[in-house]
Formats: structure tokens, C-alpha cells, sequence
């Protein structure tokens, strides 16, 4: 194999490390669709990367400073788009990769916005809501020369939500003196957020499931799925799936999760952790570890927790049939040719989770127009672009002889490429 000319570092990379891992599929498809070795430069760095120091009040007195970060890996297709977490482990070579994971996300369902990405190294479990707040607060007012509607528009990610975004928002409206409600999406409803958007990523992952099983001919009422995940993705995804009629058999959090093979009542499963805070107990299935659980055999498997799950060390014991990325970077470019061989139809994230950013598409024209859908008319055109954007996905793998996750990029590529020659360098 011949690498694209400036690919010298995509063969040897730490596997765990998001950003080479994300960088060695990047180079795979540019190769494959031939990019210009100029426009090839350009894509692969990011237009900017800022850390912010965050000093913040805590409740006991003291000042803490946290660290934080937001990439803008391009604003070829429009503005930035892309969430931030708040985790312990957050790091830039993190952030950096989520953001162009968000680029080329965006293009795949044709959506008109580039990728960005945000973190603060945290432990949000630890905090109270008025640190959280206070820490939100100045993390904005840091970043607010590159924020803005036309600019960049964040969204929750891990550990952030509703409440952070409000924040944001109210923070970014307050120095603009008047309200700018489009400048984050995921917000909640009474001021500025759309219909259907906290169940956007989970629907989007039935949607295109549902398109993966009618290419195998698979009778959903007999396709049995785990779910690894039990938030905004993966509870949410295994509630409309169970509703749609899929058997799930097993599904977890981050202490472990639950297994019948004779199918788990998800609303009550998740009505427990609610109440318990684990799976642990749980009467109605067995506890199993999170290791455990995707290697159980099953017809679906959603990994929708975190990045790295799937990775050379456990690839060749994942049996599953169909493997739809709930999460980003869930399955290591190492592991990717181990499924691939095993012939696992892989869907991958930068498709099978886009149902969240392409109803923040929706949030942010529904916000500028000063118009809001009903959630069914969310709903119809979330599916019509999740459908669409499966079956071209399909196409492009078919037409090229390669997996789904390579025809992805390889459509991104093509399409964020395609914008940046017709808008020219301007140097």
C-alpha cells in the first residue's frame, strides 16, 4: 500500500490516541479519493486551537484554575459546530480529533457547518451546580471573540447539558447586550431549543440500524441488541429501539451493566439507575462488566459510551452482526480491519451518531427564523436526512470496494474538499 505523500506519520500511532487514530482514516481516504496533496495540508490541521485558564470561586472560598479548550478545526462548509465536555481526562489531542471527527460528521449528512470541539479538565461529579456555573461562565466570557452564530456554535457533550448551554448562551447574550439564542444549540426549549433535540442522536441510531437491517433483510421483532451506554445516546437509543421493536438484551453504565437474553424492560432498567445509581441489584437480569458486555453475541451491539472501547485486544471477540457507533471514536483504527475481516457491518459514528448536530442544524435555523417545527416535522426531517445520508454512505463503500467508516471519510473529504477548492486560498 502507498501512502498519500504527506501521510508520514499515518502508519505508526499509539492506537488509544484519538487524534492519530482519527488522522490514519483520514489519510487511508484521501488516498483512495486521490486529494490534491495541497488541499490535503490544509484539512489536515486545524484553523485554531485555544486553551483558556479558568479561575473559579468554589463554594469553600478558594480560587481553583481550570484549564480549557475549544479547536475550530474549519470553517470551509460554514460556521464551527461541536460540543463541549467536561471530564478529568479532557485533553487536546481529544479535542483536537473530536473537532475534525465534527468536520467531516457535518458533510456526511450535508450539513452546512464546519467541526469544532470544547473541553474543561474537570470532575463535574465533584462540583456543585453554582462552581459549575461560575466555571461555565468564564470559560465563556474567555472564548467570546470566537463564539457567535456566524462563528461557532457549541452543544452539550459529556457531562455538560441543558443547563450548561443556558448558561452559555446567557453569558454570550449578556456582553452582545440583547439575546442571541443560536449561539449554542441544545438548549432547552423554553428559551430557543427545538423539539426533539435531546433525542436526536439516540433516533438517529434507530433510524440508520433500522436501514442497516433492511439491507441484510433482518426482522427487527427478531434482532437482538446491546447497548453499551446509558445517557443521552445509549438510554435514549435503547428506549425508541425497544419501542420500535427490538429485543434488548443487555445494556450498561459506567460500573456495569445487565444481561437477559430474554430481553431487559429498558424504561425500568433505567428507572432503577435512576434510583440506585447502578445496575447493581438489579433483579430482572445478571451484572456484567462493560468488557463483558461487548462481547456478548448479539445482532446489534451500540457501543454509546466513549471513545476506545473496540480495540485490537478485544476486536476479534466482538460478535456481533451489525455495529452502530453511538459513540465518537469508539473502535480504534487498529481494530477497524479485525471486524472488517470478521464481516461486522460496521455504521460508523460520524454517520450513525449525526442525528444530534443535524437537529442542531435544525435548532440553529429555527432559532435565527424565530420559528419552531413540531417535534413531528423534527422527527421526519431528521429521518429523511439519516436515510439519506446511510444509503450514499452505502453507495460510495459499495462503488470503492470499502467499509462504511472509509466510505464516510471518503465522502466528507470529498465534499469539504469539493467547497474549499470552489472558495479558493485566500493567502
Amino acid at each position: 500500500m502507498t501512502t498519500h505523500p504527506y501521510a508520514d506519520d499515518a502508519m505508526s500511532f499509539k492506537e488509544t490516541n484519538p487524534f492519530e487514530s482519527m488522522m490514519s482514516r483520514f489519510d487511508e481516504a484521501a488516498r483512495l479519493i486521490n486529494l490534491d496533496p495541497n488541499i490535503y495540508k490544509i484539512l489536515r490541521s486545524p484553523s485554531r486551537e485555544i486553551t483558556v485558564y479558568i479561575p473559579t470561586f468554589m463554594d469553600d472560598g478558594r480560587i481553583e484554575v481550570f484549564t480549557g479548550y475549544r479547536v475550530q478545526h474549519s470553517f470551509v462548509r460554514g460556521p464551527a459546530k461541536g460540543g463541549i465536555r467536561y471530564a478529568p481526562d479532557v485533553s487536546l489531542d481529544e479535542v483536537r480529533a473530536l473537532a475534525a471527527w465534527m468536520t467531516w460528521k457535518c458533510a456526511v449528512v450535508n450539513v452546512p457547518f464546519g467541526g469544532a470541539k470544547g473541553g474543561i479538565v474537570c470532575d463535574p461529579q465533584k462540583m456543585s451546580i453554582g462552581e459549575l456555573e461560575r466555571m461555565t461562565r468564564r470559560y465563556t466570557a474567555e472564548l467570546l471573540d470566537f463564539l457567535g452564530p456566524e462563528k461557532d456554535v457549541p452543544a452539550p457533550d459529556m457531562n455538560t447539558n441543558e443547563q450548561v448551554m443556558a448558561w452559555i448562551m446567557d453569558t454570550f447574550s449578556m456582553h452582545a447586550r440583547h439575546t442571541v439564542t443560536a449561539v449554542v444549540t441544545g438548549k432547552p426549549i423554553e428559551i430557543g431549543g427545538s423539539r426533539g433535540r435531546r433525542e436526536a442522536t439516540g433516533r438517529g441510531i434507530l433510524f440508520v440500524t433500522n436501514e442497516a437491517c433492511k439491507k441484510f433483510n433482518m426482522d427487527i421483532s427478531k434482532t437482538r441488541v446491546v447497548v453499551q451506554g446509558s445517557g443521552n445516546v445509549g438510554g435514549i437509543g435503547a428506549q425508541l429501539m425497544q419501542k420500535e421493536g427490538y429485543k434488548i438484551i443487555a445494556i450498561s453504565e459506567i460500573k456495569g451493566g445487565i444481561y437477559n437474553p430474554n430481553g431487559i424492560d429498558v424504561n425500568d432498567a433505567l428507572e432503577y439507575l435512576k434510583q440506585n445509581k447502578t445496575y447493581e441489584g438489579y433483579k430482572e437480569a445478571d451484572f456484567i462488566t462493560n468488557a463483558e458486555l461487548l462481547e456478548l453475541e448479539c445482532d446489534v451491539l451500540v457501543p454509546a459510551a466513549t471513545e476506545n472501547q473496540i480495540t485490537s485486544a478485544n476486536a476479534d471477540k466482538i460478535k456481533c452482526k451489525i455495529l452502530s457507533e453511538g459513540a465518537n471514536g469508539p473502535t480504534t483504527a487498529a481494530a477497524d480491519q479485525i471486524l472488517y475481516d470478521k464481516g461486522i457491518y460496521v455504521i460508523p459514528d460520524i454517520l450513525a451518531n449525526a442525528g444530534g448536530v443535524t437537529v442542531s442544524y435544525f435548532e440553529w435555523v429555527q432559532d435565527r427564523m424565530g420559528f419552531f417545527w413540531r417535534e413531528d416535522e423534527v422527527n421526519s426531517r431528521l429521518k429523511d436526512t439519516m436515510v439519506e445520508s446511510f444509503w450514499s454512505v452505502n453507495r460510495y463503500a459499495e462503488k470503492h470496494g470499502v467499509n462504511m467508516r472509509i466510505a464516510a471519510y471518503m465522502l466528507a473529504i470529498d465534499r469539504v474538499a469539493y467547497d474549499l477548492k470552489l472558495r479558493g486560498i485566500y493567502a
